[in-house]
């Protein structure tokens, strides 16, 4: 394997320099297909192969280049699965960057084994965990979601805000889960809050009334479910209904898509939570363009995937190369101003200023700004679960 990954290494660096006008550019958009997220997957890859469409078709890439997505299965929770699906898409595929990982976990194992390695770019649009801010990334990790540092303190403002004093927590007993679990915690403990439990619980299981039973002991006026929506997240929620331990449950981003209806519908009424999203002119843009094409623009993370698919082709173009040793330092500068402001369906005209040698600032569907070390400031979208819909209460 270490030779394998040795002379991929070389291929991958090599790349923008071999680059020849016309030729095809893959990007992988390796993303949960399976497991406790694939109801979000959909949507990003859509979000994601929009972009990429977008700019094939402009014909404006580095002098009329053929963009192609591939695809691969990071599962969100298995490591070895998502290491072995990114490895494809490098060493079989040839992609020139990866547009993911999805879940934070998945996402860890990828950099660190394929991404490093062999000196390619990765763009996340939904991995959270803090400590993915931390990571020795050489410089060639990017997210477009804001870190759970932030979604901590601002589901802690909103509990506060209603007026609830005392919550018990439960979380996916993984990178993403945890993370955010001792965010909020912090966040909400600081604000005055008291936090009465803190549980993990384990995806796949066909019985929580044991985890439930212990929170419902500690007490709490709400339960946080820093979950999976497909998994373990929905396994708690309705233990909990079956048992009346709780029935206001605070719901973040993995919580958070039209699966939760379908599961629950006004059983959870009152329930009410967060996840990134933006109510920007770009958003509302795209939001149109999905749906035109099919695909479900309001959905969890399907705005930044669209935004990372676009920053690495922006990237590419201003610095004229492929390789990510060359336009990795290009995606701080294609994100933030100066520069025109370029918001979705106006890729072209991005690939044409760069082209001249001009400034864009990439706006994108969800109001693009990274702040160092590459990821998301975050505007987050407050929900609640009226008459059995996720239903949009404003924007923090």
């Amino acid at each position: 394997m270490k030779k394998l990954l040795t002379a991929t290494a070389v291929t991958a660096l090599t790349a923008g320099s071999a680059f020849a006008a016309g030729e095809e550019i893959k990007i992988g958009v390796l993303l949960g297909f399976s497991g406790p997220l694939e109801s979000l997957a959909g949507p990003m890859a859509g979000g994601a192969e929009l972009a990429i469409a977008e700019v094939s078709e402009s014909g404006m890439l580095m002098d009329g280049a053929k963009v192609t997505p591939v695809r691969g299965d990071s599962t969100c929770v298995d490591a070895a699965a998502a290491t072995a699906a990114g490895e494809r898409l490098v060493t079989s595929e040839g992609v020139a960057a990866i547009m993911g990982a999805m879940c934070s976990g998945a996402t860890g194992a990828v950099l660190s084994n394929v991404a490093l390695p062999n000196g390619i770019v990765m763009i996340s649009p939904s991995a959270s965990s803090p400590g993915l801010s931390a990571v020795d990334d050489n410089g060639l990790f990017f997210r477009t979601a804001p870190s759970d540092a932030r979604q901590g303190v601002v589901m802690a403002d909103i509990i506060t805000e209603r007026g609830i004093s005392e919550v018990a927590v439960t979380y996916t007993n993984n990178d993403y889960g945890k993370g955010l679990a001792d965010s909020f915690a912090q966040a909400f403990e600081a604000a005055g809050g008291t936090v009465t439990l803190v549980a993990p619980h384990e995806d796949g299981k066909a019985d929580y009334s044991a985890e439930v039973g212990a929170l419902a002991a500690a007490g709490g006026e709400a339960l946080v479910v820093a979950g999976y929506v497909d998994e373990g997240g929905s396994g708690m929620i309705q233990a909990s209904l079956d048992t009346g331990a709780f029935d206001v449950f605070v719901l973040p981003d993995g919580m958070v898509s039209d699966k939760l209806e379908e599961n629950f519908g006004d059983a959870i009424e009152g329930s009410f939570g967060q996840a990134p999203g933006s109510n920007s002119d770009g958003g509302a843009i795209y939001e149109e363009m999905a749906t035109a094409a099919g695909v479900d623009g309001a959905s969890v993370y399907s705005k930044e995937a669209y935004d990372a698919a676009a920053l690495i082709m922006l990237s590419m173009q201003a610095a004229g190369s492929t390789s990510g040793a060359d336009f990795k330092s290009k995606i701080m500068e294609v994100a933030n101003a100066p520069g025109e402001p370029i918001l979705p369906g106006e890729l072209a005209k991005g690939l044409e200023i760069l082209k001249s040698g001009g400034d864009i600032d990439y706006v994108g569907a969800s109001a693009v700004e990274l702040i160092e070390p590459g990821e998301a400031a975050g505007v987050y979208r407050e929900i609640e679960i009226k008459d059995g819909k996720v239903s949009e209460v404003g924007f923090r």
